[in-house]
């Protein structure tokens, strides 16, 4: 394991509740010097930002182009890197698992959906246990689970994938979409860490301390970061139009 890799999970236990693990979402290698220099430990790549940087909507990115672009946030600070790579473009656990490592990420967030619909949890749970396999302790590997998103949102459905990710070898379980009032329900019934969405990069919602409240052991905030960022460049715009 590199010295990433072991501060990365070592950052995953929190010292409170009250305290959870803050990952900013950068989109380019300046996107992440400003996050790094402002202080954050750690950073998790968001897919559609990613893809909006680079001129692509969300989900048509090609794999080359989002490893190329993690490379370069990676190269360009030296915290831990993980990468959103969605559900995996199709490759192969090797062959993702060494794309990944070769970019420079210490982990990774795979969805459990293609196209907006849910994949059988038993056959994502055995790609988990492939992925495990071939990275040992060098990825740490966040399952988000897309019952909220592209399912019914039966909070029970959710921990059983969750059940299944983690004794497959999730290393942290993120039920996307769920409801803040649900975060308790689910931090009862799943094992080991929890990411939860934060819509406070959208100026909404409860703040990452109070989502660590509520169950949360990490928050990230998904391409709601980028999209404040477009927004404000585009009132400077604006401003600039005569």
């Amino acid at each position: 394991m590199t010295d990433r890799a072991r501060l990365f999970r070592a950052l995953h236990r929190r010292p409170s509740a009250d305290d959870p693990l803050v990952l900013p979402g950068p989109w380019d290698a300046a996107s992440a010097r400003v996050f790094a220099e402002a202080g954050f430990p750690a950073l998790a790549t968001p897919s559609a930002g990613v893809a909006a940087s680079l001129g692509y909507e969300d989900g048509r990115t090609p794999a080359d182009e989002m490893f190329a672009a993690v490379a370069r946030i990676t190269r360009a600070v030296d915290v831990p890197v993980s990468a959103d790579v969605e559900g995996g473009y199709g490759l192969a656990p090797k062959e993702l698992v060494e794309r990944l490592l070769e970019a420079g990420a210490v982990g990774c967030n795979l969805e459990d959906s293609e196209g907006g619909v849910l994949q059988d949890p038993r056959a994502h749970a055995d790609r988990l246990a492939e992925m495990r396999s071939e990275a040992a302790d060098r990825l740490f590997v966040n399952a988000r689970i897309d019952v909220f998103l592209h399912g019914d949102g039966d909070p029970e459905q959710a921990i059983a994938r969750a059940a299944a990710y983690v004794a497959a070898g999730a290393d942290c379980v993120y039920p996307i979409g769920a409801p803040p009032d649900l975060l308790p329900l689910l931090r009862s019934g799943i094992q080991g860490p929890l990411n939860v969405y934060a819509p406070a990069a959208a100026g909404e919602g409860p703040s990452p301390a109070e989502l660590g409240e509520r169950g949360a052991t990490r928050v990230t905030f998904g391409p709601g970061l980028q999209r404040r960022a477009t927004a404000a460049l585009r009132e400077i715009a604006a401003g600039l139009v005569k």
